[in-house]
Parts: C-alpha cells; structure tokens; sequence
C-alpha cells in the first residue's frame, strides 16, 4: 500500500537505520526502550528521558535519571515478557551489543525496532542525526555534531608520532579487539594503532580475538588496560608489567574508549589529554 505523500517525504527525510530500515518520525506518545548502554545515555543527553520506558541493567548512565527506569534485562538474553509489558513504540538496538535473534524476535511485538551500528567515531554523526531525526531534537543532534567535530580537530592537531597499542579487553583468554571495531578506531583517531594488525570478520570472535599474549606484546609500543568489559585494575598493571618491564603498562577509561553516542567527543577528548599526558 502506498503512503500518502506527505508520510512518504518524511520518512524520506529521516535517515535509514543500520539495517536500512526508514522510520517514520515518532509521534507525542512515542515509548522507548534502549538495548543499547551508550544510546540509553545518549538519549537522556538529546532530552528523551521522559519518553524512556525500559532499559538494560548495563544502561548506568546518568546514574541519577537511569535509576528510575524500570530494567529489562542484560543486553543479551533479555527479557521479553518484560519488555512487551512495557508497551514501547520503539526499542533501540545494536548489532554488536544484541544478538540478531533476539533483535528479530522484537519486531513481533513492537512496532519500530531501530538498529545501530556505529563502528568508528565519525558514524557518530549519523547516529544524532538519526535519533535526533526519529524524535524531533534536531537541534540538540546538531549541537553534539559540532562537539564531536572539535574533539577530532583537537586529536588531529595533537601532532605526537602514532604507536602501536595491545588493548586487552578480557583475561583467561586474553582478548584483544580487531581494526574493524569501534574500540580500535577511536584508538586510531588519537594516533594509536591497536595491534595484532589484522582486518578482523563479522563474527565476534574474530571482532574480539584471543591473543597468545607474548607474541602481541612483541608487537606494541604499550599495553593498554581498560576498566571495562573486563576491569583491569592495578593489580593487573603490576602483574603484567612486571611481565613485560620494557613495555610502559597503561589503565585507560573503557567506558571513554568503547562507548559512542554522546560521550563520544568526551572520549576523544580524553585521549588527546591522556596521550599529551603520557608525552607520546
């Protein structure tokens, strides 16, 4: 069935989600529920707080407005029963954070699922227009675009040589992230260069590989140790610098690194800070 044209020019007005899916604008009564840690936070940050019905238990921040909204579960394995409860209009996923079965299995009972998928700093800008577009905050999308504009100037204007980085993620394997991961290029875009140098699949594990951790070390400058999603604290620096005593053993903010949406140009900000603190 055809649309009426005024519904079809604004459906093409609003840009297609990660599965090349055009939603319409949400009306007054729109209800969301967020899979997404970094969108759920990005959402309150665009003024959406009010229209956000459900969340994952991951979804932590801003701590004091989050609070209130009721939990769904974690961002795999999430509770459906829950979720259909809370009625929502739109639940927001991603392709890296929810599995694609249980994306699918949303789409029974909810009207607009909208997926994402941003893999380096600049998909960001898709995203706030795409969310600033689908619930009318056009205006505050605009305003963190120019955000995330000047935190890429600052990075590019940092002038330090590149280095090549280990950014473990997990122990027991070691894992490590590929090129291909949003992760590894917000590293890049501050001049370090995650390492092993492999391309990486689709698939998570080879997103995340596990490493034989001497031969990766063998390659890096550094070794970076993030807070999340596993959190490496000093007793793992020690260890493993210890290990590795010519190898400078670094304990970075993950959440700075890994999260996208609004906290994207604090996250470049903060590795500029971090690389001009460290001197290289």
């Amino acid at each position: 069935m055809d649309l009426p044209s005024a519904a079809a020019d604004t459906i093409a007005s609003i840009p297609a989600d990660a599965r090349g899916v055009r939603h319409p604008a949400a009306g007054p009564g729109a209800r969301i529920v967020s899979l997404v840690p970094s969108i759920t936070e990005l959402l309150v940050d665009l003024g959406l707080a009010p229209l956000l019905v459900g969340r994952t238990g991951f979804c932590i921040h801003p701590r004091e407005v989050v609070r209130h909204i009721p939990k769904v579960g974690g961002t795999k394995g999430f509770d459906l029963d829950k979720l259909r409860a809370l009625a929502p209009t739109h639940v927001i996923a991603n392709m890296d954070e929810n599995r694609a079965e249980e994306i699918d299995a949303l789409a029974a009972f909810v009207p607009h699922v909208v997926v994402t998928h941003p893999n380096t700093p600049a998909d960001n800008r898709a995203l706030y227009r795409l969310i600033g577009a689908l619930f009318g905050r056009h205006r505050e999308a605009a305003a963190l675009i120019a955000e995330l504009d000047a935190a890429e100037a600052g990075l590019a204007g940092l002038g330090l040589p590149r280095e090549p980085v280990l950014y473990l993620i997990w122990r027991d394997p070691w894992l490590t992230v590929a090129r291909n991961t949003y992760i590894a290029a917000t590293l890049a875009a501050a001049g370090w260069d995650t390492v092993p140098a492999r391309l990486g699949g689709d698939t998570g594990a080879d997103r995340y590989p596990a490493v034989d951790l001497e031969r990766a070390v063998a390659e890096a400058a550094r070794i970076l140790l993030p807070s999340e999603p596993y959190h490496f604290g000093l007793g793992e620096q020690a260890e493993l610098q210890a290990r590795f005593p010519t190898v400078p053993v670094t304990l970075v903010d993950g959440e700075m690194v890994s999260w996208y949406g609004s906290r994207a140009p604090r996250g470049l900000d903060y590795l500029g800070r971090l690389r001009r603190e460290l001197g290289q």
